[in-house]
């Protein structure tokens, strides 16, 4: 009796783009993640290598697709900006996330936290920030060879590779940037585009005003040369017609003489 070989079928890994978990558990944490994840990409958004996401699958590991995180934020140097669906790290010239930043709610458990520190140690993060909007809370992580170690002191702080300033304001988190400026909210920015298109129409209506006086004045002024020129020329008028009219008494001076006659009226 011959056997049959039934041969192996291989399918493709799949990586998923959904862990099917909520980026955010409340609306404040929501606001956090999408104030630094922006902040962070109007950072760079003049650096073409470098790719900036919020809550998307991170996949450390080729052929391991249970090995994954969603940070809440994240910065990579060196790769392209661009859609994704997830970051499968060997695609992408096997460079792990720099910068990762998770946002604290009330649902985040101490062990959970401990795991995700762990799991950024051991696949290749550089900094790890932790910020707790309910607490007003900061923490920082910074790799030393192969270990994160905890920054003594956030207030003040600058990340080594995003050039950012960590500040605590009561307990709102203030991060600036390199040219000083700061990480605004959407609601927060809008309010600054508002403000700026209003400086933008007084200044243009100011612009039209000047250019109104100026136009009034350059039609005074091309009055008054116009009836400069005009009394110059009603000047020139009366001399030449003065000048004709002792050329005619000459003129008939002379004739009289010539006939006898005083021109004076003496006989």
């Amino acid at each position: 009796m011959s056997s049959v070989t039934i041969p192996e079928i291989r399918y493709p890994i799949v990586y998923p783009e959904s862990d099917g978990l909520p980026m955010a558990e409340n609306t404040k944490q929501f606001d956090w993640i999408v104030t630094i994840k922006c902040g962070l990409e109007t950072l760079f958004a003049n650096d073409p290598l470098v790719f900036v996401a919020g809550d998307l699958l991170w996949y450390p590991v080729e052929g391991n697709p249970k090995i994954r995180a969603a940070p809440d934020a994240m910065v990579v140097f060196g790769r392209p900006k661009g859609y994704r669906g997830s970051y499968i790290q060997f695609l992408e010239d096997n460079l792990p996330p720099h910068v990762v930043f998770e946002v604290l709610s009330p649902g985040n458990r101490p062990a959970e936290m401990l795991d995700k520190l762990n799991f950024y140690e051991q696949y290749g993060v550089e900094e790890y920030y932790i910020y707790d909007p309910d607490e007003g809370r900061l923490f920082g992580y910074l790799r030393a060879k192969d270990r994160l170690k905890e920054i003594a002191v956030m207030e003040g702080w600058t990340s080594p590779r995003l050039g950012v300033r960590f500040h605590l304001v009561g307990t709102d988190l203030q991060l600036f940037g390199p040219d000083g400026r700061f990480f605004v909210s959407y609601l927060e920015l809008d309010e600054q585009r508002r403000l700026a298109e209003a400086r933008a129409d007084q200044e243009s209506k100011h612009a039209d005003e000047e250019a109104l006086r100026a136009d009034g004045e350059a039609r005074r002024a091309a009055e008054q040369a116009r009836r400069a020129e005009e009394q110059a020329r009603r000047a020139e008028e009366q001399a030449r017609r003065a000048e004709l009219a002792e050329q005619r008494a000459a003129r008939l001076a002379a004739k009289l003489q010539e006939m006898g006659i005083d021109p004076n009226g003496d006989s």
